[in-house]
């Protein structure tokens, strides 16, 4: 599970590469056992693409982690906090860059992240380790992932079966007092009662007034017609 740092930090190098005018998606897995990129950039130039790669490291544990390092692209960063550069800096590899990330000392609510990033060491243009022909693919394959996120947000609860629906609940009732007075069960019973007596009513209220029409039109007496 990410930490609130890293989540942090994410967020705003998401925003960090979208102001350079990069397309940006996370966590995108590449070919040939290379890992897992935590955040790729893709960089419109005149005749070709630039791809930047970003590995986010919040804990000197994290940073000596054995996880595959996927630096791929032609620019490629370590992100780390500044307490934690001053901890590793020497043992970052010579063509590998640094973002050092900088949390703002207040926060205004037009801002979209906490933070932004210096560059504390530039990095070496390399060649793509992998063919740009399945870098495109992998990146496409990761921004639909996120747009299929982002149709289920917007779709909400329509997007599943109720079949989906009732396990989700099920899994959360094991956590949850089934018996409490603010249990989702009891809640949804309540309110279903409700919906369905407001039902009735507007059944009943209809009835009433048909009555009142057939009654009316039995009062009506026709004159005799005369005999010819």
């Amino acid at each position: 599970m990410k930490t609130e740092l890293t989540q942090e930090i994410e967020k705003a190098l998401y925003y960090y590469c979208i102001d350079l005018g990069a397309l940006v998606v996370e966590e995108v897995s590449m070919p040939d056992e290379q890992g897992i990129v935590d955040t790729l950039a893709c960089f419109f130039k005149e005749e070709h693409f630039e791809w930047r790669c970003y590995e986010l490291k919040v804990s000197k544990a994290d940073f000596r982690s054995k996880a595959k390092l996927s630096f791929i692209g032609h620019y490629n960063y370590f992100v780390l906090p500044e307490s934690l550069f001053q901890q590793v800096k020497k043992d970052i590899p010579s063509k590998i860059g640094v973002l050092v990330y900088r949390p703002y000392d207040f926060m205004d609510e037009d801002m979209r992240a906490n933070g932004t990033f210096t560059i504390a060491k530039k990095p070496v243009r390399q060649d793509l380790f992998v063919p740009e022909t399945a870098l495109i693919q992998r990146f496409m394959s990761s921004m639909f992932r996120e747009v299929a996120k982002a149709k289920r947000m917007d779709y909400g609860t329509s997007f599943f079966s109720t079949e989906q629906l009732y396990k989700e609940l099920r899994k959360r009732s094991l956590n949850k007092d089934v018996l409490a007075e603010d249990n989702y069960y009891h809640r949804f019973i309540e309110d279903l009662q409700s919906d369905r007596l407001a039902g009735l009513e507007e059944e009943l209220e209809a009835l009433k007034q048909d009555y009142a029409f057939l009654k009316r039109q039995r009062q009506i007496r026709r004159p005799t017609e005369p005999l010819e």
